[in-house]
């Protein structure tokens, strides 16, 4: 019998649970889903989120031939084998369509972040010339972990975790629609223990309703679920709920200046296996969201460690990933910039594209220089102290203040 979380797999759009800012009724991925036009696309979310099941509807829908690799087991010969089956597939349908009308085949490459470069290369020309559609999934940064001249023949969209009402549905149409937990008559009492440890991760819950109902148990409350949870802790891997709690502990302690807690939740994460360079990167980012202004070095110091890390691997990384750790967790702590660049986006997507002062525009032409570009303009170093008060806001926001020192 298949596994729980592959039975309850949905077929189509409107099985779909979630994600409703890209499926729902007018949202971009329905839109170009309905018709029958899609771009090649990356979908970046948690585990569980529908990822995979998203681009198995996308290709079932449009009846596309769909290819799928995953970035652990293939290699760059692997991609150059399924872009030649693209095109002696377009080729025999080319009496129907044409690659270059989007509607060729589809690759589907799950974990495409862990993709090398020379991998991520090998798909550009298939994807620039419309050989294949790829939609690609990770659970990392695209910015990241993808090269510029793939992400940019791409769109990016951003799946959430599930929501409480989301995992509710999908526990009801468990319940109902499987036939084998139908025939256990299990019932269900209690559902905090069973959200929480889900974690907006439907394979999660499926994962632990399945392994509840082989136990024999026939009533899910809270009590039996922390129960079995604790006598089957291999059932959950650490990219889940817990490289997740884990994650945001550590950063809370390094925001905290509690080195001691840190260190702690540090030592988890890299007795654990997790990703070096996820931890340096989240370091880097602290270093600017916590200390900021307090003490620039301290992004210098973050950066140096990422480098580092990459350079050196496992398992000297965590003498350097330590360093920074605790060098962070002591410093004087500013989230002004933070704050100021949030304030200054919530502003701009008020006010739109407010005209940029005459004075501050460059007048390169005549015409220019007669519309008054330039025109006014003090050039600071001509005034002691190398500052003279002038306007740099646009009118109406002249008097608006985003960045507080004392923040």
């Amino acid at each position: 019998m298949l596994p729980l979380a592959e039975r309850m797999r949905p077929k189509t759009l409107d099985e779909y649970i979630g994600q409703k800012h890209l499926v729902g009724e007018g949202a971009i991925l329905r839109q170009m889903i309905e018709s029958g036009n899609i771009a090649s696309f990356i979908l970046w979310g948690p585990p569980g989120v529908g990822k995979t099941t998203l681009a198995r509807i996308i290709a079932h829908q449009l009846q596309r031939p769909f290819y799928t690799l995953s970035a652990v087991t293939s290699g760059v010969k692997d991609v150059r084998d399924v872009i030649d089956k693209a095109k002696h597939t377009a080729a025999l349908n080319s009496g129907l369509f044409a690659p270059a009308d989007g509607r060729s085949p589809i690759l589907f490459i799950d974990e495409i972040h862990r993709f090398s470069k020379s991998q991520q290369d090998s798909l550009l020309g298939a994807v620039e010339e419309g050989t294949i559609t790829l939609v690609g999934a990770t659970t990392e940064n695209p910015s990241f972990e993808v090269i510029t001249p793939l992400l940019s023949r791409c769109q990016v969209y951003v799946l959430k975790s599930l929501a409480k009402e989301d995992l509710l549905e999908l526990l009801n149409r468990v319940l109902t629609k499987d036939e084998y937990i139908r025939s256990l008559g299990l019932q269900v009492q209690d559902t905090d223990a069973l959200l929480r440890y889900s974690g907006g991760d439907a394979r999660k819950l499926l994962n632990i309703i399945e392994l509840v109902a082989n136990s024999g148990v026939k009533e899910i409350t809270n009590e039996t679920i922390t129960k079995q949870l604790q006598q089957n802790p291999v059932a959950y891997d650490k990219d889940g709920e817990m490289h997740y709690d884990i994650i945001s502990a550590f950063i809370k302690s390094i925001r905290g200046s509690d080195p001691q807690a840190a260190i702690y939740w540090l030592a988890r994460m890299i007795e654990g296996g997790e990703d070096p360079k996820f931890i340096a990167r989240r370091l880097v980012i602290s270093a600017s969201e916590d200390i900021g202004l307090a003490n620039p070095n301290a992004l210098l110091l973050a950066n140096a460690c990422f480098e580092a890390v990459n350079k050196i691997g496992w398992p000297e990384g965590r003498i350097p990933l330590a360093e920074t750790t605790i060098y962070l967790a002591t410093c004087k702590k500013d989230n002004s910039a933070y704050l100021a660049i949030d304030e200054a986006l919530a502003k701009v997507r008020e006010t739109g594209n407010l005209p940029v002062p005459l004075h501050l525009r460059n007048a390169p032409t005549s015409l220019m220089k007669d519309l008054g570009y330039h025109d006014g303009y003090k050039y600071p170093h001509d005034f002691p102290g190398h500052w003279v008060e002038q306007q740099y806001l646009p009118d109406e926001l002249k008097s608006t203040v985003f960045w507080r020192k004392d923040s």
